[in-house]
């Protein structure tokens, strides 16, 4: 039986939640890059599988509920995957209560010492992160962590950093270009592949989108590995925000990659947000709640900005993929607000109400947020109902848990 197969049959049963949907898999830009596909547990990444969104826990790991807390907060954001780190002992005694409560898969990172990732394995995460480079005495305990990996039906990541590069390599290529990260990961996949073992994505992450972009072209091009993409080190929220968005769309609408990381110097929730939102606006995830509102001008007659906040935080909680029109003026206003589920032209002390490009109310300006609450709940309400009469349910943030009967290619 191979790996995969007992990947899915072993953790199955562990109350993976099931979400998204398998149609999703495709961007309309580009059809994707042919990969294989592995498992990290019940989710599948690469042969065309839909993309997951991944984030780290920054609790320590030991601190089991504390982390449990977080992961928890990661899941109900929309993250499909969690990475937690493993740099002492006393983390790796938490993985087994850990990687058993997780509502998602858990992924033990790992640096150095090898120790932890046969204790990550034994403690059922549904990974393990490894980086050749810093794993003291590689070249002797791989094929040992590729045999363990394989006899408990999980799969592994190779994670090649810019910052963590190996010396000789470095020195060859002058620094950490994108031909010395390929080099790199070239070298490590050989390593598993030598002694059997397939069941791995592979990350190549610089702090460079443009760098990062290259990388992973040239990385796509060399073999049908899935892909792992990310900015590592990206920066505080708004810059790394920026060079995530850069670099992921420049890939994705290539169709390269197969799960992300969006690093921030931010709350973990944070970076799923981000995450989703960017598969989102590119076709690869069905959309949420949306908002449309105009930039502030000297045209606008409301606080446009306020307004738009205001509407934004009355209606994080909801998952109906509605669109919401939040306009300043009489200038797109009306044509803006036609186009969404439910919008608001606002001008003279008052807000046109607008449901499917008809006007269905007047109110004053201090009853436009209230109002428009209102209504989009009613709406997303509708949405709900009617996706339940057709026997279906709204499509949730992560991807769907498919049967795997072989490598998909």
């Amino acid at each position: 039986m191979s790996s995969i197969l007992k990947t899915e049959q072993s953790t199955s049963s562990q109350g993976f939640r099931k979400t998204g949907e398998q149609a999703i898999s495709q961007t309309p830009l580009h059809p994707r890059r042919r990969s294989r596909r592995i498992m990290v547990g019940p989710v599948p990444v690469g042969g065309g599988a839909p993309i997951s969104v991944q984030s780290m826990t920054n609790t320590v790991t030991a601190d089991i509920n504390a982390t449990l807390q977080q992961i928890a907060e990661l899941a109900a954001a929309g993250c499909d995957i969690v990475r937690v780190a493993v740099p002492s002992q006393d983390d790796a005694d938490a993985l087994p209560i850990i990687a058993k409560k997780s509502p998602i898969p858990v992924i033990a990172d790992i640096h150095f010492q090898s120790k932890y990732v046969f204790q990550a394995i034994d403690a059922g995460c549904a990974a393990v992160r490894v980086n050749p480079g810093n794993i003291r005495k590689f070249d002797q305990v791989g094929p040992d962590i590729c045999k363990a990996a394989t006899d408990a039906g999980i799969s592994l990541r190779i994670g090649v950093n810019a910052g963590s590069l190996d010396k000789d390599i470095y020195a060859r290529y002058g620094g950490p270009t994108p031909e010395a990260l390929v080099a790199s990961a070239l070298k490590e996949a050989h390593m598993f592949e030598d002694v059997g073992f397939h069941d791995f994505k592979i990350s190549v992450k610089h702090h460079d989108p443009v760098t990062t972009v290259q990388t992973y072209r040239l990385l796509a091009s060399k073999g049908d590995w899935p892909l792992h993409l990310g900015v590592t080190e990206a920066g505080p929220s708004w810059q790394g925000t920026i060079k995530s968005c850069l670099a992921f769309g420049a890939l994705l609408a290539e169709g390269i990659g197969d799960t992300i990381r969006v690093s921030l110097s931010a709350p973990p929730v944070e970076e799923v947000k981000v995450g989703c939102k960017i598969l989102e606006y590119l076709g690869l995830r069905q959309r949420h709640f949306d908002i449309i509102s105009c930039p502030s001008c000297g045209r606008a007659q409301v606080d446009v900005i306020e307004l738009a906040k205001e509407v934004t935080e009355g209606l994080k909680d909801i998952t109906a993929p509605i669109r919401v029109a939040v306009m300043g003026c009489i200038v797109n206003g009306p044509g803006e607000a036609r186009e969404a589920d439910l919008g608001v032209a606002s001008g003279n002390g008052k807000g046109q109400i607008i449901i499917k490009g008809k006007v269905v109310q007047t109110v004053p300006e201090d009853q436009i947020v209230p109002t428009l609450l209102e209504r989009a709940k009613e709406i997303a309400a509708q949405m709900d109902a009617k996706a339940a009469v057709q026997g279906e349910t709204l499509p949730e943030v992560g991807p769907m848990v498919v049967p795997v009967t072989g490598r998909a290619s």
